[in-house]
């Protein structure tokens, strides 16, 4: 309920400065073929060679970044390779998962995962991801109602989880996807690229500074 009002006054917020320019409440047709022929018309700059599998890049990078990979044989055995990551670190077995993967059978995975958005006493936080970022190992998620932003950002340990055809060349790819399959932006998009970090005391790299201490990224095929 919080989540629709919200969305709800962002609408209104967003209609008063657009008829304040002078146009509609609401973007017209013309006004999205307009953005569309401008981006048509400048063309992406430069971009740094990434080919081959993107998969295996994307885990080279991610790994580079402090994450921890694992590939997956499918979504089925997504709780027991969560719970052998858990128990090899002796991290509980419960905590909150987004909304939108409340369909996997956890339960029978041995773990005790509440579909809901995270609070101060959540070890574990699981997510998916709407895309993933070959190029710097970069976790794409977006915010929504099924897809709470704090399941990544409060607990101590975010396990993502990530499709093989999400994962694309760079981040201009993400955000083609993004206008294809949204339409309209949702009110957060987070990049993550490994654990949270910070060196602002002597220069000394501490992490878990600011959000998650581990960053764990299941990858399988679908």
């Amino acid at each position: 309920m919080a989540t629709d009002a919200s969305g709800a006054a962002r609408k209104q917020i967003l209609d008063r400065i657009r008829r304040a320019q002078g146009k509609g409440a609401a973007a017209s047709s013309a006004d999205r073929e307009a953005i569309e022929t401008y981006l048509r018309a400048h063309p992406r700059g430069p971009l740094p060679e990434v080919s081959g599998d993107l998969t295996a890049i994307f885990r080279t990078r991610a790994e580079a970044s402090q994450s921890t990979t694992e590939m997956v044989a499918g979504e089925a055995d997504l709780p027991a390779a969560i719970a052998r990551y858990l128990d090899a670190l002796n991290l509980p077995r419960s905590g909150c998962v987004w909304p939108a993967l409340a369909h996997i059978d956890w339960a029978g995975g041995g773990l005790a995962l509440e579909p809901r958005g995270a609070n101060d006493n959540d070890a574990i936080g699981v997510t998916g991801s709407f895309a993933a970022l070959a190029e710097t190992g970069t976790l794409m998620l977006v915010s929504g109602s099924r897809t709470p932003a704090t399941v990544s950002l409060l607990p101590e340990t975010h396990i993502a989880i990530v499709a093989a055809s999400r994962i694309v060349a760079h981040m201009e790819d993400a955000w083609d996807l993004a206008r294809r399959e949204l339409g309209q932006l949702p009110r957060a998009v987070n990049f993550i690229s490994g654990p949270s970090r910070t060196a602002d005391i002597e220069q000394t790299m501490v992490l878990g500074a600011h959000g998650p201490y581990r960053v764990h990224i299941l990858v399988y095929p679908d």
